[in-house]
């Protein structure tokens, strides 16, 4: 499951754990293009009770955006406990982005 959050909450819903944040717009191609993965992820058993996915959509909340100088979507960040611990960029496939989240649950 994909939450949506907004600047309002943002820190509220990712101070805590690890935590995956889609930077993304509906227009946006390679965000959809991440959909059917992030939704994956979300219900696998490694990930979906140990990690948090949200999403902005950086057309209605931009000031989320700005404050980590996200310059091209999807960007998605990963954090832990508040900080930013990894950062993507553009549409990635499963396997990669599977290793980003093994690494923060690790770490």
């Amino acid at each position: 499951m994909i939450k949506e959050i907004h600047d309002a909450n943002f820190e509220a819903e990712t101070n805590t754990g690890v935590t995956v944040v889609d930077f993304r717009a509906d227009w946006c191609p390679p965000c959809k293009m991440m959909d059917p993965i992030l939704k994956s992820l979300s219900a696998d058993e490694a990930y979906g009770q140990r990690v948090k996915f949200t999403a902005i959509n950086v057309d209605h909340d931009q000031a989320t955006a700005q404050k980590f100088d996200v310059q091209g979507i999807p960007t998605f960040l990963i954090k832990k406990d508040g900080q930013v611990v990894d950062r993507l960029v553009g549409a990635r496939p499963k396997p990669d982005f599977a290793a980003v989240l093994d690494k923060a649950l690790a770490d």
